[in-house]
């Protein structure tokens, strides 16, 4: 069993703590730390300060809310000062007036600072409040010596403040400052990076961005393996979970501890109680969610939008055809659900961020919509004759030979274009596609596929890609004459840094068990799992 629930992200923890220590030592790496809803990043932040004891750092964990400047400024200055006293031996109270108090005596000046910060708050005087605000952690190095971390979760929504030039204030700060040390996060993905490279873009002070994913796979099944020693699944099913969950860790979490508690192995159950019953904690999770767009002009379209990606029909030429929309009144829409990170892009194709939102707007809410009758116990049957489909569905494709499902998706190309490890390519339509049967000691098998135009030559291989291999696909592709070729290899395991330059070399594309699992994604057919 897992004590705690918080499992692995060890990579994660290294670096907070290799950033954190270096600020001892006088150099100041701010932190920007970015991830959807749900990937596990306040948990990364709470397990690392469960841990972190340093008398000479201070920590500071607040979240950025909708409220008055005086608000915020009230509660950033009651943490600091409670986070500064917390090693002092005195008996702490939350309670600002108090804590001004009790900090008075060891940091006179940060105090005095303090109380005309509030004075010019109560006579209304807003100007250059945010930097004295946040100059404060430095002031208490001047007189103490100790270092601030401040950890300032939704960052973004400092916006709600009502601070005029927020960013080009923040920014001056930021290049300032050599002892405070900011790691701020965000859930809100495509905005964070918007603000990071247009208003926080600096020549000195820049974030490093930490991009939290979802567990991988492998982590996944441990993760599994860990939580449910107990629990006898049938084989493929804990595949079956990982595909489902897209590897997040909180709904990993809540399958698990429903399994546990009930001791029973029905998947489609678990999945039922979670998604379709009224009182199910996903259920009115997402309920909640879709309820943003409900007060929205045309909010209906909005949600067709949703419904038709988490359907498969996800390339922006087809919702238009659906709907009847043109490209232009529909391409404002799609914008505005990215930016609000609902749905994400790679090229010709449109995703919905959040997987198992996705299975329950197009198992749950639709159907229920979709009902003339609001027979509950028919809407029910349905849901579970859906999973149950599902189940057998991915069960099925896992039994194939990785290269039938690689052949299987070739098939789905229409010459839409992707975009995957930051270059766009274009999934040419082929007219032919025949498999391949490789002469060599570690290749055995692969496709060609013959567009119109290209000539896709692909190695497929189960095991790890090693320079050899490298080496002897491009001897293979030599043999095809064609001005434009694409040469391709699909391995699942990790590909070693040496062949991974040799592939540079010889201009040939790698497939990792990551890599085709997002290809995959886009074609709504169940991932891989090795």
């Amino acid at each position: 069993m897992i004590k705690d629930k918080f499992f692995d992200r060890v990579n994660y923890l290294q670096v907070l703590e290799k950033r954190i220590g270096s600020l001892k030592e006088g150099y100041r790496q701010n932190i920007a730390i970015i991830g959807e809803e749900n990937v596990g990043k306040t948990s990364i932040v709470f397990k690392f300060l469960d841990k972190f004891c340093d008398p000479r750092i201070i920590t500071v964990f607040l979240e950025a809310r909708t409220e008055s400047l005086e608000e915020f400024a009230r509660r950033f200055i009651a943490v600091l000062l409670y986070n500064f006293l917390i090693n002092s031996g005195i008996p702490l109270r939350e309670d600002l007036d108090y804590l001004i108090n009790k900090s008075s005596n060891y940091i006179p000046k940060t105090t005095e600072k303090i109380d005309s910060i509030l004075n010019a708050l109560s006579r209304r005087k807003k100007i250059n409040i945010f930097s004295d605000i946040f100059s404060l952690p430095e002031s208490i190095h001047q007189e103490t010596g100790k270092f601030t971390v401040i950890f300032l979760d939704e960052f973004h929504c400092l916006e709600n403040i009502g601070v005029k030039d927020l960013y080009r204030q923040w920014s001056k700060l930021l290049i300032l400052q050599k002892n405070t040390l900011y790691v701020i996060i965000s859930s809100a993905p495509f905005k964070a990076r918007l603000i990071l490279s247009k208003q926080l873009s600096l020549l000195f002070g820049n974030f490093e961005v930490v991009n939290i994913e979802p567990f991988d796979i492998l982590t996944s099944s441990r993760y599994l393996e860990q939580r449910l020693p107990a629990i006898k699944l049938e084989p493929g099913l804990k595949d079956f979970i990982i595909n489902f969950t897209g590897g997040y860790p909180l709904y990993l979490e809540l399958i698990c501890d429903a399994l546990i508690k009930r001791d029973i192995s029905d998947i489609a159950w678990i999945l039922e109680d979670l998604l379709f019953n009224t009182s199910g904690i996903l259920n009115q999770r997402f309920s909640n969610y879709i309820k943003r767009f409900l007060d929205l002009p045309a909010s209906n379209d909005y949600i067709s939008i949703l419904y038709l990606i988490a359907s498969g029909n996800n390339r922006i030429k087809d919702i238009a055809h659906i709907l009847h929309k043109q490209r232009k009144e529909l391409n404002l829409k799609i914008s505005y659900l990215l930016e609000l990170d609902a749905i994400t892009r790679s090229g010709d194709f449109l995703k919905v961020s959040d997987r198992l939102f996705a299975y329950w707007m197009r198992f749950v809410h639709q159907e229920k919509m979709r009902s003339l009758t609001f027979d509950a116990r028919n809407q029910k049957e349905k849901f579970r004759d859906s999973i149950e489909e599902l189940i057998q569905e991915f069960l099925k494709q896992s039994r194939k030979p990785l290269a039938n499902r690689v052949y299987e998706l070739l098939q789905l190309f229409e010459d839409d274009l992707m975009q995957i490890e930051r270059k766009k390519i274009r999934l040419n339509h082929f007219r032919e596609i025949k498999p391949l049967a490789f002469k060599h000691r570690f290749l055995k098998e692969g496709l060609l596929g013959r567009s119109s135009d290209a000539l896709w030559i692909m190695a497929v291989k189960s095991d790890t890609l090693t320079e050899q291999d490298i080496t002897e696909f491009a001897k293979e592709c030599k043999r095809y004459h064609h001005k434009s070729q694409r040469k391709i290899i699909v391995t699942l395991k990790e590909v070693d840094a040496n062949a991974r330059l040799r592939a540079l070399e010889e201009k040939i594309w790698t497939w990792d068990l990551n890599s085709l699992n997002q290809i995959l994604d886009l074609f709504s057919k169940p991932r891989v799992i090795s």
